[in-house]
């Protein structure tokens, strides 16, 4: 017998999620497409991918017992110039990580008081599971030719949380959409990492050529071009119609309600030239506690003197 899945919903609703759904726990069904994006060397040098590959698989490796998952989303999104250089939305304010997983636990704590006994972890995208898929399945969005999960309501500037769940609670159902013949993203990436196969209804992401993977994850010397992009990169999303403001759909497009996620101003207006400066102590000072510490100093010196340097040779 399932358990009512509403309290637990309303419980994460009345934690700051802007949406929650259910869904059960069984073997990912985007599976298929992950090994086979794994498999053809896709994920460039992101080796986490690869070797964390058989706990994506199956979440048990995650929660032993594991029979549901409710899925959430919050609005990250900020009002923002085109500026040079260009940060992330999702790196304005405080580590996402943190926000979530501190809201996730929360919530577990109010079902373990619904449910005694009750078994829970918390995921963010740091842990090794298909968020993405588990949280379509959950009715919270559709996949996007961006690779992005889309609301038809709401866009695409939110985050994902999952609370993995020891008990069967009644699930929603998977999230309908889709993108039509619409391309904007895929045309307007300006490195091309946004590729539509033949027969496939959506693009495959080329990470080797993603701004985001290219100054955040990737290790040595850029591969590429940033343009004028310090940490991560929103072009696929802005160009997104869901993004969009739109009258019928009063949703889309909102800025946070979230505290933590109001930018500083380290981050919303960066000093390419002290970033260039910067010790470790000194960039732990300005930076901890937010997304910037995923890409460390050296890289985002890195990024910062690739920005300046056509600059410098402009001025000339």
């Amino acid at each position: 017998m399932r358990l009512p899945s509403g309290p637990l919903k309303d419980a994460a609703l009345a934690e700051g999620f802007d949406s929650a759904g259910v869904c059960d726990a069984g073997p990912p069904p985007h599976l298929d497409a992950y090994i086979d994006w794994v498999d053809r060397g896709l994920h460039a040098d992101m080796g986490y991918m690869k070797s964390s590959r058989s706990l994506r698989c199956d979440p048990n490796g995650l929660l032993e017992g594991v029979r549901s998952i409710l899925a959430v989303s919050l609005n990250y999104n900020q009002e923002v110039g085109d500026a040079i250089p260009r940060v992330a939305r999702y790196a304005l304010g405080r580590d996402y990580h943190k926000v979530l997983r501190g809201k996730l636990k929360r919530v577990a704590a109010r079902a373990d008081l619904l449910h005694p006994g009750l078994r829970a972890r918390p995921c963010v995208d740091s842990a090794p599971i298909l968020e993405r898929a588990f949280a379509h399945q959950a009715g919270i969005g559709w996949f996007g030719k961006n690779t992005m999960l889309i609301d038809s309501k709401r866009g695409s500037w939110f985050f994902i949380g999952l609370l993995l769940l020891s008990e069967q609670f009644e699930a929603d159902e998977p999230a309908h959409g889709g993108c039509g013949t619409c391309r904007a993203c895929v045309d307007a990436c300006p490195t091309g990492a946004l590729v539509l196969e033949a027969g496939g209804p959506l693009a495959v992401m080329h990470s080797e050529r993603c701004i985001s993977y290219r100054t955040i994850e990737h290790r040595g010397e850029l591969p590429g071009e940033t343009h004028g992009w310090l940490f991560g990169c929103d072009i696929c999303q802005e160009v997104c119609p869901f993004n969009q403001p739109r009258a019928s759909a009063p949703l889309r497009a909102t800025v946070t309600a979230e505290r933590d996620f109001r930018p500083r101003e380290a981050n919303r207006s960066p000093d390419l030239a002290r970033i260039s400066l910067l010790d470790r102590e000194s960039f732990v000072k300005t930076y901890g506690g937010s997304a910037f510490m995923r890409a460390g100093l050296e890289r985002l010196k890195r990024n910062a003197a690739a920005i300046l340097q056509p600059n410098a040779e402009a001025n000339r």
